[in-house]
């Protein structure tokens, strides 16, 4: 396509400015960088849970409102009386959804940077302003820059990750409530690393008429399904649900999160293997000399070297070890990597790979 002039016209400045979400390659690499959880099902498992979706009416449409599955999450979760769940495909989806309900002419969006990048990407796609608030020296929230740039730009929606990516810190619970209080529109709680934080504002819906609150079941080994959750007052849920494309809960992915749900013991034990693994990985990384290592309540580590981010990096993936260089973000990450916690040989062998280029 040669006419360029056409192009200009037609999308959005914003959207030509941005660049598509990036996700590198992966063959043959011992895989840190994307925060999955590294454990598959026992075998056994493995067959029962295919013998569920042999039985999946895959020529039918599925359940638009996913009405089984959301049965089972409530009660999973926790999520309190008289409050509903919505699903997207994704977290993503969600987020999107959210902001497309609230969008309209000099609308913002507000959080604390840096943060999970979705949230300013999605701002742009449905035509909102993004404003970020630096975090304080150690990643906690500024609560006085909080409170003033939510007094000045009135935003409609505040998000706050919880613990926060990629700093993998939990920022303090009465700061949020302050937050929430003082908000003129929604505050979303991001809870997408709750199996490993065990920290969450899940019993606060119905004290917040601005609050809503967002799960996955990406990072407990159920990312290929792509199942978020939104939790929050119904009156908030059923105008976002106007906006959700019908059946966009796939099948396969409502059976096999129901499954799942059933042998919820099994996600629990890998998570609780994975916290086992990220206190080994905090105490190890932090006594390599150079090393400066934060503190994670999330299944992965922010940590810096002496050496450039991108020199790091890149010997890591010659050694077969992939973690996520985060240095070309700017601002507070120059020369920050973040490694996602792996099963034991994992981690030994990043760690193993880690001391030869520190060495050298």
């Amino acid at each position: 396509m040669k006419d360029n002039d056409l192009i200009t016209r037609l999308i959005r400045p914003e959207i030509r400015a941005l660049k598509a979400y990036h996700v590198p390659g992966s063959a043959g690499l011992i895989k840190l960088d994307a925060m999955e959880n590294p454990y598959s099902w026992p075998a056994a498992l493995k067959q029962e849970w295919l013998e569920v979706l042999r039985d999946v009416p895959i020529n039918r449409y599925p359940d638009p409102a996913a009405q089984v599955l959301r049965t089972q999450l409530k009660r999973s979760l926790a999520v309190p009386a008289g409050m509903d769940v919505l699903l997207g495909n994704g977290s993503d989806e969600l987020i999107q959804l959210i902001l497309m309900g609230v969008a309209r002419p000099g609308a913002v969006v507000l959080a604390p940077e840096p943060t999970f990048v979705m949230y300013k990407m999605i701002a742009s796609f449905v035509g909102m302003r993004f404003v970020g608030v630096p975090l304080a020296s150690d990643f906690g929230l500024d609560l006085a820059a909080m409170r003033a740039a939510i007094k000045q730009h009135q935003p409609a929606a505040v998000f706050l990750a919880y613990p926060n990516n990629p700093t993998g810190n939990l920022f303090d619970a009465a700061a949020i409530e302050i937050i929430l209080r003082e908000s003129p529109g929604l505050v979303v709680v991001d809870e997408a690393y709750h199996a490993f934080a065990q920290q969450s504002f899940m019993d606060c819906l119905g004290r917040f008429d601005n609050l809503l609150v967002m799960r996955t079941l990406s990072k407990q080994g159920l990312a290929g399904l792509r199942l978020g959750i939104l939790a929050g007052d119904p009156s908030w849920l059923v105008e976002f649900d106007k906006l959700r494309l019908p059946y966009n809960i796939n099948s396969l992915t409502q059976a096999s999160a129901a499954f799942a749900l059933k042998h919820k013991n099994v996600l629990d034990d890998q998570a609780a293997r994975l916290r086992v693994e990220r206190a080994r990985l905090l105490q190890e990384l932090a006594a390599l000399p150079g090393v400066q290592v934060w503190p994670s309540a999330a299944n992965f580590i922010l940590f810096r070297t002496g050496k450039p981010a991108d020199v790091v990096f890149a010997a890591l993936r010659q050694q077969g070890v992939l973690i996520k260089n985060l240095s070309g973000t700017g601002g507070v990450l120059v020369n920050c990597l973040r490694v996602t916690v792996g099963t034991p040989d994992e981690n030994t062998t990043f760690l193993a790979a880690l001391r030869r280029v520190l060495s050298t």
